[in-house]
């Protein structure tokens, strides 16, 4: 760990907070607004625990993951799609409240909410068994391929497990209307899973064999 990298991650997690909660309280008009806090806390809790963990165990792949700077010029667009979708998703959220438009019963706020958690201990476990996970499309230094675990299912576990949480965000924010709007993501995710796979399978030694041993991209059964 550097104080350098400890400073870098600090920042970009209040910056998160601080962007998320505006997109969210502001458009609401209050901030007794329950479901953001609800959301605030399933969002930024663990992900403040996994950057701790990670700060100590492996901080290199903390680097890589707080890098963002896509070279490819079809995976910006992609980052660029995402971040529209989050953007308009919150804020939709924030009115739906503010508003009292359709509203979603508590049973479906709670079960999203489990959903949420449990995608975040798979998203963890991702990471465990992935320590070349970048938020960038690239190949690392002596990088080889994961066939085992959840990348034993699919080839793309940490997308798999970004739809549920991404799915689930509008669901627990209590908004069936941001969750219309979040339904883009899979549309998002299999433009950007097409492009990578063109490039590992020209740039990662062993690909080609792994995509004819797991058949299934980001659902098992389905694609």
């Amino acid at each position: 760990m550097t104080i350098k990298l400890f400073i870098q991650a600090i920042t970009k997690f209040i910056f998160g907070f601080i962007l998320v909660g505006l997109l969210i309280f502001l458009p609401a008009g209050t901030i007794s607004f329950f479901n953001g806090w609800l959301f605030m806390v399933l969002l930024f809790v663990p992900m403040f625990f996994a950057g701790i963990v990670m700060m100590f165990k492996n901080p290199n792949l903390l680097k890589s993951r707080l890098d963002a700077k896509e070279k490819r010029q079809e995976q910006s667009i992609v980052i660029k799609l995402s971040g529209l979708m989050f953007l308009v998703g919150f804020i939709v959220a924030g009115l739906n409240y503010r508003f009292d438009w359709l509203k979603l019963p508590r049973g479906v706020v709670i079960g999203a909410s489990t959903v949420f958690l449990v995608a975040f201990i798979l998203y963890a476990e991702v990471l465990r068994e992935n320590t070349y996970l970048s938020r960038t499309i690239e190949v690392q230094e002596n990088q080889k391929v994961i066939d085992t675990g959840l990348y034993g299912i699919v080839r793309h576990p940490m997308y798999s497990v970004t739809l549920l949480l991404f799915l689930s965000m509008p669901l627990v924010l209590g908004s069936i209307y941001s969750f219309l709007i979040f339904l883009a993501y899979p549309i998002i995710i299999a433009k950007r899973i097409k492009d990578e796979e063109e490039f590992l399978e020209k740039e990662l030694e062993g690909y080609l064999e792994y995509k004819q041993k797991v058949k299934y991209r980001l659902i098992p059964f389905i694609w």
